[in-house]
């Protein structure tokens, strides 16, 4: 059996502060139930917390400092199977090695779908 997905998202505001990204609903992130994978919803919040971490710097295959989740604390609160995602990413603690970011993701109606806690260390 071959599966395959794909995944996009769209950064839509970008401060020191948060990041808040978008990612449409499609038939390749979804699971057989026909509501978005978790997977999928936590790597959306994944690299939307990353890209809150590098701030204006764009990440590239190799580079130094690039921040690597080292913990992921998830709470699945709800899905939906079509429509967009929001992401909200904002510091906990932003540190010189490890820092910390809660990513709220939400639906549509801002509806709350997950809640995520990652902490990241400075690749070198």
């Amino acid at each position: 059996m071959k599966l395959q997905g794909y995944i996009e998202f769209t950064i839509t505001e970008r401060s020191p502060e948060m990041v808040v990204s978008e990612m449409p609903v499609q038939p390749g992130i979804k699971n057989p139930f026909g509501v978005v994978q978790a997977g999928a919803i936590l790597w959306f919040a994944d690299v939307t917390a990353s890209v809150l971490i590098l701030g204006p710097v764009e990440a590239a295959e190799g580079m130094k400092g690039f921040p690597l989740a080292i913990t992921l604390n998830a709470n699945f609160l709800g899905n939906q199977r079509e429509g967009s995602f929001k992401a909200v990413a904002s510091f906990v603690k932003r540190g010189r090695t490890v820092s910390v970011v809660r990513t709220v993701v939400y639906g549509a109606s801002e509806k709350l779908i997950a809640d995520v806690t990652t902490s990241h260390v400075l690749a070198k």
